[in-house]
């Protein structure tokens, strides 16, 4: 049954856990064969819902949510729909756990996809088509593959009579690819006992397979972390007057001069804990003996993480905060030189790094320019030597011994921002196995975004596995 709400707008792990580990491991797996179906049928299904996030509030993500609604309450589940503005919709179902006293687990994933222009991709976006073993199209990557993945393991639970030792809030959210404030946001400050009593969240942009090249090694990146969001408003003020006449407090040319001076400027880099243990690990994979935390003052990391080859890229923008300038505006009129010019800056602190970014944006920006947050998002940082980590490190390596975990921290972020408000300590988790060549990282907002078959069927199987375990 399914209730619909409506508001108006307004590492390690000790013995006694890897017992209760080994003893999930040692029953059968919940997933079946309808399981792995489902999986790949809800990805092309949910794909062929548009539910297109062009920002500012266009974006219905209604549809896709009775979609999984309906299969949630099929399973026996009686999830909410929960709405801050019309059609912008946000589900919320739970699990009852086997042991009442056990902390919650938070499950979420987000239903909104970003644009694609039709023109430049091999099939329609839209389509979900399933060919050569290759499920195609917009949020195959980000993120309806592990919404569907989700979905097939609850289901498989169901058929089985399986239930999870601790309960776990399922969430699937809209606007997570603009501001959140229709989606975890709103659920976070408006609904938040829907949450209680959970103490960890996983979602997405982890646990996928990145090749190190021929002969390397396959890594699963956890991530443990996320580079806070810093978007920036910047405005000049000058003058205005005419465009043939000098001008000394021209709003412009302040503002370029203080864009340029962003954009050159050489961050420093600041390690935090997620990202020393990441270049420990992969330093250690490619036979090198490097303490990240005992650095000289010489000493290049950009050289360290080139010879890292293409496993550097899971650390290189996230060794530092970053500021990007993305959008300028000025003027009316070729010949007059106008009172005012803006831009836009995309900043990403690392954890712990805000204070640093303030303080040199007041630095670079100089006494003509004020800047202001448009939009303002914490850092994140999960522990990599405890329990969780441990499980789900041990879940992946299951079903596939060969392959190296090792955490790492986003430079983007997720809907775990919103939802640490609650206390919730969020994981990147969203598992594939992937073929080597596959370029993972171009898909997330690419042309011809697409998913392996198997890959899914591989992440079923691993969810399915920690979801118990944990």
């Amino acid at each position: 049954m399914c209730a619909i709400n409506a508001e108006g707008p307004a590492g390690a792990v000790d013995a006694a856990d890897r017992l209760d580990a080994v003893a999930v491991a040692d029953r059968a797996d919940a997933v079946d064969g309808t399981a792995l179906d489902e999986a790949v049928e809800f990805t092309s299904g949910l794909i062929r819902i548009d539910t297109t996030n062009r920002g500012g509030g266009d974006c219905r993500e209604r549809p896709a949510a009775e979609y999984v609604a309906e299969r949630l309450a099929a399973a026996g589940l009686e999830p909410l729909l929960l709405e801050r503005s019309p059609g912008r919709t946000n589900v919320v179902a739970r699990i009852e756990g086997t042991d009442p006293s056990a902390e919650a687990l938070l499950v979420h994933g987000h239903l909104d996809v970003v644009p694609a222009e039709a023109a430049d991709w091999s099939v329609d976006p839209f389509s979900g088509e399933v060919r050569d073993g290759v499920v195609w199209g917009r949020g195959a990557v980000d993120m309806k593959n592990m919404d569907a993945m989700v979905l097939a393991v609850v289901r498989a639970w169901a058929r089985a009579g399986v239930k999870p030792r601790r309960d776990i809030v399922i969430a699937y959210t809209a606007d997570e690819e603009d501001s959140a404030v229709d989606g975890s946001g709103f659920l976070a400050d408006r609904h938040p006992h829907l949450f209680e009593g959970c103490t960890e969240g996983i979602s997405e942009s982890g646990a996928f397979t990145v090749h190190t090249g021929p002969g390397g090694h396959a890594l699963y990146p956890i991530a443990a972390g996320e580079r806070g969001t810093a978007w920036l408003k910047l405005t000049a003020h000058g003058t205005a007057g005419h465009g043939s006449k000098p001008n000394r407090a021209n709003a412009v040319s302040r503002l370029a001069a203080a864009v340029a001076r962003i954009g050159a400027y050489e961050w420093p880099v600041r390690l935090t804990d997620t990202v020393t243990a990441c270049i420990t690990e992969l330093a250690a994979l490619q036979g090198l003996s490097v303490d990240p935390r005992h650095l000289d003052p010489g000493f290049d990391l950009d050289e360290l993480l080139d010879r890292l080859g293409p496993a550097g890229a899971l650390v290189r923008a996230t060794v530092r905060n970053s500021a990007n300038p993305t959008m300028l505006s000025a003027g009316y009129k070729l010949n007059v030189i106008p009172e005012h010019a803006t831009a836009y800056v995309d900043g990403r602190t690392v954890p712990g790094g805000e204070a640093e970014f303030a303080g040199t944006l007041d630095a670079l920006t100089g006494p003509d320019v004020r800047w202001e947050f448009h939009h303002r998002e914490v850092a994140l940082q999960a522990p990599v030597d405890g329990r969780t980590y441990g499980i789900l490190r041990e879940s992946v390596e299951r079903f596939d011994p060969a392959g190296h975990v090792v955490p790492f921290c986003m430079a983007g972020g997720t809907d775990a921002k919103q939802f640490s408000r609650l206390g919730i300590t969020g994981y990147g988790f969203s598992p594939l196995k992937l073929p080597p060549g596959f370029d993972y990282w171009a898909l997330f907002h690419g042309v011809d975004e697409r998913v392996p078959v198997e890959a899914l069927h591989f992440g079923v199987r691993v969810l399915d596995h920690a979801l118990r375990t944990l």
